[in-house]
């Protein structure tokens, strides 16, 4: 979840590696990234542009709605024209956008899903989307139904106090590993080792992958304590290689 820390310097990041590059780097590194950034508003369109040119051709970004749709309007119609300048710009990204995350408030009860409704049923077709839901009461049956009839996925969150689980609602899998907010006083190093969890997931996810396509997968720093390093042991796990263009990381507290 996001690319731009300057406690990766020197562990993620080579020494004197301009901010302006980290994106670059990263990309050489993983496959994919969330945006956070747009959370805070839509970005400019030379941004955008950028972000599109300095990475792979087979780099994916997924983004978050900015909060003045979710939490500020909390979908209201008055939301439609800034999501639509919202979709516009960051449709700049071409084929490197996968997935729009609608991240709810806390505050944001089940009573809202007929808003919820309107919401997406005026968004476009040549976009995907996934909510996340911060209130526990939208985890029912409706909900699920919902998602898909509108081929909307669920995020699934390993957060505190919501259910642990993987969700399926359309053909791809998005989960959000994110911890308790500030538990750590760095991001340079992983501070737990989160292996027996993570090849809990890994199981869940198998359990239910029939008819997914794709699985997108982010980890937030509050999660162990250095994101990177987690998304490698998950890759492990999972079966997949990790890259090795990084310097040498301070060494994790489990290797």
């Amino acid at each position: 979840m996001g690319f731009s820390y300057k406690e990766w310097n020197s562990v993620f990041y080579p020494d004197g590696l301009q901010a302006r590059d980290y994106l670059a780097h990263y990309s050489q590194i993983f496959d994919a990234v969330e945006l956070d950034s747009t959370f805070y508003g839509t970005p400019r369109p030379q941004y955008v542009e950028r972000w599109q040119a300095v990475t792979p051709d087979d780099f994916t970004f997924c983004v978050k709605t900015p909060s003045l749709i979710t939490h500020d309007l909390k979908l209201s119609e008055d939301a439609f024209e800034p999501m639509n300048e919202f979709l516009n710009t960051i449709g700049l990204l071409g084929n490197k956008l996968g997935i729009v995350l609608i991240q709810l408030p806390p505050d944001m009860p089940f009573d809202y899903i007929h808003k919820l409704a309107v919401f997406l049923r005026q968004l476009p077709r040549d976009f995907r989307f996934a909510i996340e839901f911060r209130h526990t009461s939208w985890h029912q049956t409706a909900t699920g139904q919902l998602l898909q009839n509108h081929a909307v996925g669920w995020a699934s969150t390993d957060y505190i106090h919501l259910p642990q689980r993987t969700y399926v609602t359309t053909d791809f899998i998005y989960i959000r590993w994110i911890g308790r907010h500030g538990q750590y006083e760095t991001k340079d190093h992983e501070i737990e080792d989160m292996t027996p969890r993570l090849e809990q997931w890994w199981a869940d996810i198998q359990s239910r992958s029939e008819g997914v396509h794709a699985v997108y997968g982010f980890f937030n720093n509050d999660y162990a304590g250095h994101s990177p390093a987690t998304c490698n042991r998950f890759k492990k796990i999972v079966g997949l290689p990790t890259t090795h263009r990084m310097p040498p990381q301070q060494p994790s507290l489990f290797d």
